[in-house]
């Protein structure tokens, strides 16, 4: 026998139930078993596998006949839920990584290009004389240090017993993409403050810049040790051209 009706349990979702044992006895307090199939294949957003209930069926002289349905949710697949926000998450943070990535790299670029194209510009002068860029950087650097932040950060910065960084611990917090886009960062706005200081010692001292310049783009450390060989063979061959 099978019938219809709507739960409680269950707003606004219709349950098509099925009596796996007929009712023909009317003893008192006769109990059968039914399985319900809904409508609905989720419930508040869930799965829902099984759902089963109790029929109590008692009779009395006095209140004649009367069936009691107790639903019962057996399982519920939570699992669906909990890894799908989770997967929402993780694609989420990758895009903000790699939107920052992509947005630090390309705001560096025409400063670059303006202390290599054209070193003797005002326009270059004052650009260079401007704190802007870190100020912007910084803050898209503090942002993603916020993100990628967790408990465990100081503990793998300081994983020694000296308190002092060891590799493997650094390894595992660059693990993250969050992480390395925040150093890509911090690594931009360091080398073209570096490159900065390059430039102006150029102009101070009229020395050639844009080959030191350009390496401090992605070889800042040899940027820099390029342009004190420069200098040093620029002011060793000045004197002696000014004394012949």
């Amino acid at each position: 026998m099978a019938f219809s009706l709507y739960s409680s349990c269950v707003p606004s979702s219709p349950l098509s139930i099925k009596i796996t044992k007929p009712c023909c006895d009317v003893r008192h307090g006769l109990r059968s078993s039914i399985s319900t199939r809904s409508y609905r294949p989720d419930l508040l957003g869930l799965s829902v596998h099984d759902l089963t209930a109790d029929v109590s069926r008692n009779w009395s002289f006095i209140t004649g006949s009367r069936i009691a349905i107790k639903p019962k949710l057996a399982r519920v697949d939570l699992s669906k839920k909990i890894h799908g926000g989770v997967h929402a998450s993780w694609l989420a943070n990758a895009q903000v990584a790699s939107n920052a990535f992509t947005l630090g790299t390309v705001a560096v670029l025409p400063f670059y290009g303006l202390m290599v194209l054209a070193p003797k510009s005002e326009l270059t002068k004052r650009s260079m004389q401007s704190n802007i860029p870190y100020a912007v950087l910084g803050l898209l650097y503090a942002y993603l240090l916020y993100l990628s932040w967790t408990p465990e950060t100081l503990q793998l910065i300081f994983a020694s017993k000296y308190w002092l960084p060891e590799l493997s611990g650094i390894l595992k917090m660059f693990s993250s993409e969050m992480t390395l886009a925040s150093a890509w960062i911090h690594l931009l706005v360091v080398d073209l403050f570096a490159a900065r200081q390059v430039f102006h010692d150029g102009v101070e001292n009229q020395i050639e810049t844009r080959h030191s310049v350009s390496l401090c783009l992605f070889f800042c450390p040899i940027g820099v040790l390029i342009h004190v060989i420069t200098k040093a063979l620029t002011h060793r061959d000045g004197p002696a051209k000014h004394g012949t």
